[in-house]
């Protein structure tokens, strides 16, 4: 059991590298840091002692100082193929949270558009 734990975060953990990579190698460079709050997807250990949505609020309620601000912080709390969640996080908040015991990695949430229409039409008319 401890083994597949294991492989389960090195894998976790080598996919969440290679998106940051993506997503580093994808940004304009641009030296303006804001600290306006932004989705962050935030991989954690899997509780074992309790629900994952209560283990998340905690982890986010230790970082931004209160369960009120946590909730609001709080999107959605992933629990079957990733333990983790999501969240909206100032820079400071992101690098708080990092910081807390459980939390393997913090990366920005991206989405990505596997295709675009040409000229603004649908390829199918």
């Amino acid at each position: 059991m401890q083994r597949v734990r294991l492989n389960l975060i090195v894998v976790l953990v080598f996919f969440s590298s290679l998106l940051a990579s993506i997503v580093m190698a994808e940004t304009t460079g641009d030296a303006t840091v804001s600290s306006e709050a932004k989705v962050h997807i935030v991989y954690t250990e899997k509780p074992t002692d309790e629900e994952p949505k209560t283990y998340h609020l905690r982890t986010v309620s230790s970082a931004l100082g209160s369960e009120e601000a946590a909730n609001d912080a709080l999107i959605y709390s992933y629990r079957e193929a990733a333990s983790g969640f999501s969240a909206k996080l100032t820079p400071e908040q992101v690098a708080e949270i990092s910081k807390q015991p459980g939390v393997i990695q913090v990366v920005p949430s991206q989405t990505y558009q596997l295709h675009k229409p040409v000229g603004g039409a649908s390829m199918l008319s």
